[in-house]
């Protein structure tokens, strides 16, 4: 065990390697021990890695991250602090189920103008447990060889567990196959947004003028999808998940929003596939990310797969194949929609070039499309905000189609 305390308390021994107050327990019986931070406590989950070197705070609140521990395979996470802006799920207070987060290094003081509370506290208020001195490099090549391990993240002040207990608790956690995630993430009633992206010196603006409705399917949706939405004109209804396709058409939409989300896509699609069907039946102009291309990848016919090791980062190169271009982007996902059981009007528009995979489709006969990836960013690059304008133009066309 190595690393520092994450309180940045330091021993009168120099030498002196502070006692274990933290476990990470795998399911193959594996235990790294460390430092604990945050909240006491356990909590299971699947152990992936994201490779983004910034927002660390907009990563551990994105719902899509519900029932996984991340492990950073940055060092330097908490060291500009938190604070009450950065923060993606729709509830300021509200969960987004995380259920823990492994570092390499100690959380030092905050260093940024902008930060209103330490890591450390801000992981306690939001009940998320975490571990430190962990030696990410070994367990992100573990990953990266056998695979996302389920396992039990436990933090105890007394340093005392009871391990073969978590190590029960591990190897008997089912795992994310055939979980559906949604419904502890999704908003619980509908309500309207439009506050657009942050700016600086001036902070969130409102969106006063808006051209179009654009209803949006909560799945876990993030803050910046919906600044994004509102910014390229649209005023926005949020819709919980399990809202029926006569309520979202009842609501004379423009275009339809399918959001990021948790869990496994084709547990979720038993409730959303139909709805997205009918949707799209409908004629009216859709697009999806991440859990939302995932959906629309099984409502036109398709399949979704359970990745290796999924993509967890802001610096995945993907290519657009409608213009040739490749863009940065940021990705969250475990699952993907499997190319080769897409119909023959669904084209692959965007491919990922890390592995090659399906990372956006396109329908010939219905204006519809989605990409497997986070446009909004928040964390990471601003390569594809165009596709907000893509949607827009797309609902724009319609409209005129229909006049």
């Amino acid at each position: 065990m190595s690393g520092t305390d994450p309180h940045n308390i330091h021993s009168d021994d120099a030498w002196a390697e502070p006692a274990p107050t933290a476990v990470l327990v795998l399911a193959d019986g594996t235990v790294l021990e460390g430092i604990g931070l945050g909240a006491t406590g356990h909590a299971v989950g699947e152990v992936c890695f994201n490779t983004a070197m910034t927002g660390y705070q907009e990563i551990l609140t994105d719902p899509s991250y519900a029932g996984q521990i991340i492990t950073f395979t940055f060092p330097h996470i908490g060291n500009v602090g938190t604070n009450e802006e950065d923060i993606e799920t729709i509830s300021m207070a509200g969960a987004s189920g995380v259920r823990g987060v492994v570092l390499h290094s100690g959380i030092t003081d905050p260093s940024n103008y902008r930060a209103t509370r330490h890591f450390d506290q801000w992981l306690k208020a939001r009940g998320i447990i975490g571990i430190a001195g962990i030696d990410t490099r070994a367990l992100t090549a573990l990953i990266r060889d056998k695979g996302m391990p389920n396992a039990v993240i436990a933090h105890a002040e007394d340093g005392v567990f009871d391990l073969p207990a978590l190590k029960a608790e591990a190897a008997e956690w089912p795992g994310l196959v055939g979980m559906d995630l949604v419904p502890m993430v999704t908003s619980a009633q509908r309500f309207t947004w439009d506050e657009t992206p942050w700016q600086w010196g001036k902070g969130y603006g409102t969106q006063t003028a808006p051209a179009h409705h654009v209803v949006a399917i909560d799945y876990g949706i993030k803050r910046n999808i919906l600044r994004l939405l509102a910014r390229a004109g649209c005023r926005v209804t949020v819709v919980p998940a399990t809202t029926s396709a006569e309520e979202i058409l009842a609501l004379q939409p423009d275009g339809v929003f399918l959001s990021n989300g948790p869990g496994d896509p084709a547990a979720t699609g038993e409730y959303a596939v139909p709805v997205i069907r009918e949707i799209i039946d409908r004629g009216v102009p859709t697009f999806g990310i991440c859990l939302g291309h995932q959906m629309i990848g099984l409502a036109v016919g398709g399949r979704t797969m359970k990745m290796h090791q999924g993509h967890h980062g802001a610096n995945h190169p993907v290519k657009d194949q409608t213009t040739g271009k490749v863009e940065i982007t940021s990705m969250n996902h475990g699952f993907a929609v499997d190319r080769d059981s897409l119909p023959a009007n669904a084209t692959e528009t965007h491919v990922s070039l890390f592995d090659g995979s399906n990372a956006g489709i396109a329908l010939a006969d219905r204006p519809v499309f989605s990409v497997q990836y986070h446009p909004e960013a928040s964390p990471g690059p601003q390569d594809s905000h165009y596709l907000f304008d893509r949607f827009v133009e797309m609902i724009a066309r319609h409209k005129d189609k229909a006049a």
